[in-house]
């Protein structure tokens, strides 16, 4: 039982650590408007890429199980367009750190 706590300590350590360390970052005043951060650019690499991933993997998921219902009211392409291809559009098209970029196609 013990273990069990030291691991929920340490668990709980580095996300305290984690969210810490990127308040400062998130404010700091950045002399290019038109440049992401560096911390910016990390947290993008290491929790939202990861996160977008897997995001477009469960949509893909989710529009293979709804597929037959998609076909049955013909809106196959809306539902390919929004469980797909947005996401994956997030995940690999938008510039690193650039949290508010328009990706091809974006209204």
């Amino acid at each position: 039982m013990p273990i069990f706590l030291i691991r929920r300590a340490v668990v709980a350590m580095v996300v305290a650590m984690s969210l810490i360390g990127a308040n400062p970052a998130l404010a700091a005043d950045n002399d290019d408007a038109g440049t992401p951060s560096a911390a910016a650019m990390a947290f993008d690499a290491v929790i939202v890429r990861p996160a977008s991933l897997v995001a477009t993997v469960a949509g893909t998921g989710l529009f293979i199980v709804s597929l037959p219902f998609s076909l049955l009211g013909h809106n196959t392409d809306k539902a390919g367009e929004r469980l797909v291809a947005e996401p994956a559009k997030y995940t690999f098209t938008r510039p690193l750190g650039d949290f508010d970029a328009q990706t091809p196609g974006d209204d």
